[in-house]
């Protein structure tokens, strides 16, 4: 039997959008990829990957793209407030003897990378468009777009994020995203010759940290408790990290307000996330990333957990079998590890701002890095 796709549409440019093309195209599939800016934008300060991310990138062949633009070293520091080093993560190099266990990038960055191997792959990407209707029958799925053009597929894949449209449209019922109580500071700085890994200190109710982005500039992330998921004036923001880091005496974190000022680009994100029930898919229209499993940030593998799906959804539409052995092939192999991530970054969550057992945090973060150490 053959594969059961030929033609296939992804809805949405984001990373795990970009992974499946690439992948795709290497299978010789046809791909439309349409997004919705016209400017193909990714906003965002740093981004930080651990190894299975790394490896990720290795099989889509932007490595070395991503080791001459990022940064990339070995192991998690984590500090008390007064900065003594009072543990260490490890990381292994599952991407290779060669590359680094875990690494950090500019968002922007990483996008450009995936944006151009994405074009390259053969992909049909078309900017500044969106589907306006989706009608699907047993042997295919006819699209509508925004700018009053049509075509049929074989497949849809819903890669739009999250606040997917494609999932308010195939699954109306499904599951919103949900505010977790917590929120992250993020800015980007010059980085210091000292700061060459990723490095957190655990504070009382605070969690800042630093994190290399490229051989010149590092990024600062501070992750807050907040009751409400409330409104912040960007003219607040300078004063309020500035605030967050006043109690950690570490002087490399004092540097780090001290270097903080007016012309400094701030961004706060609220985090939410999302996990819908299996399955991902109905009929011809499949859901990956995070349009199903958004995660916060505390395990460091939301993008990961996206960009594995494409990889996986790829593998198994390239094999022989109907579109809906490959889409339970697919969710067979996703389901558990999307939900542990999103569950157990969840769970980290609800200790910090509880206060409560760090060695339940701790064994936490070693369970799930060592399942995503594991091959996909």
């Amino acid at each position: 039997m053959a594969a059961p796709v030929n033609k296939v549409l992804i809805i949405g440019g984001g990373f795990s959008g970009m992974a499946a093309a690439i992948e795709l195209r290497r299978r010789n599939i046809a791909v439309d990829l349409v997004e919705i800016d016209p400017g193909w934008r990714s906003y965002g300060a740093g981004i930080s990957l651990g190894g299975a991310t790394m490896r990720a990138l290795v099989q889509l062949g932007v490595i070395d793209e991503f080791l001459a633009e990022g940064a990339a070293s070995d192991g998690v520091e984590i500090h008390i407030p007064t900065g003594q080093k009072v543990a260490e993560l490890p990381t292994p190099r599952l991407a290779g003897p060669d590359v680094p266990g875990n690494g950090a990038i500019m968002r922007p960055a990483l996008a450009r990378i995936l944006a151009d191997a994405t074009r390259q792959s053969g992909t049909n990407v078309r900017l500044g468009t969106t589907f306006t209707r989706i009608e699907q029958d047993a042997s295919g799925v006819d699209v509508t777009f925004t700018d009053g053009s049509t075509s049929r597929y074989d497949l849809v894949i819903g890669a739009d994020g999250l606040y997917s449209k494609v999932r308010e449209t195939v699954f109306p019922d499904a599951p919103k995203p949900r505010y977790s109580g917590q929120g992250v500071w993020r800015a980007v700085l010059p980085r210091p010759a000292d700061i060459n890994g990723t490095m957190m200190w655990l504070g009382p109710k605070i969690k800042p940290g630093l994190n290399p982005v490229s051989k010149d500039e590092m990024y600062v992330f501070v992750t807050e408790d907040r009751e409400t998921n409330d409104y912040i004036d960007p003219s607040e923001f300078l004063a309020r990290v500035k605030a967050l880091l006043a109690p950690f005496p570490d002087p490399r974190l004092q540097r780090v307000r001290e270097q903080l000022d007016e012309d400094s680009q701030i961004i706060y994100r609220p985090l939410e996330s999302l996990l819908m029930p299996s399955p991902w898919y109905k009929g011809r229209v499949v859901l990956i990333g995070d349009t199903v499993h958004a995660t916060t940030p505390h395990m460091a593998s939301g993008a990961c957990i996206g960009i594995e799906d494409a990889l996986v959804l790829a593998d198994e539409l390239s094999k022989a079998g109907s579109i809906d052995q490959a889409l339970d092939r697919y969710l067979a192999r996703r389901w558990e590890r999307c939900r542990m991530v999103v569950q157990n970054s969840g769970r980290l969550g609800e200790i910090e701002i509880a206060g409560g057992d760090k060695e339940e945090h701790a064994r936490i973060m070693r369970a799930t890095l060592g399942a995503l150490a594991a091959p996909i």
